[in-house]
């Protein structure tokens, strides 16, 4: 690319990572300072489209098809003033204020981008994270995570293909038998998105699969309860929906390996599962342990300062699942201080704090707001079943415990705050209501 001689003397911002807080911080920043000249912009990813995280289990179950939801970060780009660069970052060079990006490649495994340097002023790390296996035997071979689309795509034509066995007669009974393993949000997501659109599935012609008969769902969880960092009226209701759905419930069962044949707990149990999804922790991908002596957690997690910046270098910012921030006066049962949740609320929260401090940054002033998380609740969507949660902080002054349709509203509109953040009022509008009249004369369940 000819670098423009008019945008040299700019002060470069580069957002690495178009999950729900780095698109949305590189869609405002180019709002404003892209679009007035101030900065350039530049967002890097590794894929060429975005889906919001926590619709991934959609995907996975069909319920959502990924081809009508996903965003393409040139488009995005070019709409809101800011570059896009396809690429996994590959290193950090402190020293030069640059990044190195790797190669990408054709179907046909040749070199589509090379390799490349982009220098920075100001970094943003927001990667998100990955699932954590802990190690345990058979989970690479055996299970699939859902932490990118074309994993979430993956599974569901594994179900779909399953399904199809099933029909034809060339497969053996359980075939349609599923473990989740972990009993947090998206285990239990994925859990009635299943027990629905496996129904939907055998409605359209697939007469031979009696879901009753042919499917079975089990949550394998080492907690003793199902989200288990919920609150327990949450938990509770939670596993009273899950039951009624006949979902099984393996609680208090730590899985010590996954097979051919399914999941092995520590109890001595065999959970019989021809598709298992590991749902059970996250990480921060294991690049960026130290990465160019950046100082990192357990987990990997960036460590960051109440301005997100990191610990050791200030032109470097983390947000999202992959920072490590404290959380303002929270204590653990052992009085450690206990970080931020690694949830959509708090990226979106911490990518609107980093639009102000970027602005103050490119002014040159060097005092920036520090960021408190304001935790307004958690809901937990059963699918068309139900929607169970709570609401909190400032919007009710206290705890709310809510459930069914008002639950189930205000669990959407999370997707429509991230959809409204990226596109803005009037097109969200207009997409909302060319969906509703779309569906009207589509499938309700994605069939291949």
């Amino acid at each position: 690319m000819t670098i423009d001689k008019n945008t040299e003397s700019l002060h470069k911002i580069v957002v690495v990572g178009g999950g729900a807080g780095g698109l949305e911080l590189a869609t405002r920043l180019g709002n404003t300072l892209g679009k007035r000249g101030k900065a350039m912009v530049t967002l890097v990813d590794k894929y060429p489209t975005h889906l919001w995280k926590p619709l991934l289990h959609e995907v996975a179950a069909g319920s959502m098809d990924l081809d009508q939801h996903e965003l393409d970060y040139i488009a995005q780009a070019h709409w809101h003033h800011f570059n896009f660069r396809l690429g996994a970052l590959e290193g950090i060079d402190r020293k030069n204020q640059q990044i190195r990006v790797s190669p990408t490649f054709d179907d046909d495994g040749k070199v589509l981008i090379p390799i490349r340097n982009i220098h920075y002023d100001t970094l943003v790390i927001a990667i998100g994270s990955v699932s954590n296996d802990f190690g345990i035997p058979g989970v690479q071979e055996f299970a699939v995570s859902l932490d990118t689309q074309s994993e979430a795509a993956m599974f569901h034509r594994k179900l779909v293909n399953a399904c199809i066995r099933t029909q034809v007669g060339v497969t053996n009974q359980g075939h349609l038998n599923v473990a989740i393993i972990g009993g947090g949000a998206t285990g239990v997501e994925l859990a009635a998105e299943l027990h629905n659109t496996t129904r939907q599935l055998a409605a359209y012609g697939l007469d031979n699969v009696d879901p009753d008969r042919d499917v079975k769902l089990s949550i394998i969880e080492a907690a003793p309860r199902v989200l288990p960092a919920l609150p327990e009226d949450i938990s509770l209701e939670v596993q009273k929906q899950l039951r009624k759905l006949d979902v099984q419930l393996e609680l208090g069962e730590k899985v010590t390996r996954v097979d051919s044949k399914g999941v092995h707990t520590e109890s001595g149990r065999l959970v019989p599962a021809a598709l298992v999804v590991w749902a059970a922790g996250i990480k921060a991908p294991d690049f960026l342990k130290d990465i160019d002596g950046l100082e990192t957690n357990w987990a990997n997690q960036l460590m960051v300062k109440p301005t997100l910046q990191t610990t050791r270098d200030d032109n470097i910012f983390a947000l999202g699942d992959c920072a490590a921030c404290v959380w303002n006066g929270h204590k653990d049962a052992l009085g450690r201080d206990m970080l931020v949740p690694p949830r959509a609320q708090s990226a979106h929260q911490q990518a609107s704090m980093l639009l102000k401090s970027f602005k103050l940054r490119v002014k040159g002033e060097t005092k920036l707001p520090e960021y408190i998380y304001r935790d307004f609740g958690s809901l937990v969507n059963l699918g068309k079943y139900s929607t169970v949660g709570n609401l909190m902080g400032g919007l009710t002054g206290g705890a709310l415990f809510i459930q069914g349709t008002f639950a189930g509203f205000m669990y959407r509109m999370l997707y429509k705050m991230h959809l409204y953040a990226l596109h803005g009022l009037s097109k969200v509008i207009l997409d909302t209501i060319a969906r509703i009249i779309t569906r009207r004369t589509s499938p309700h369940v994605k069939l291949h």
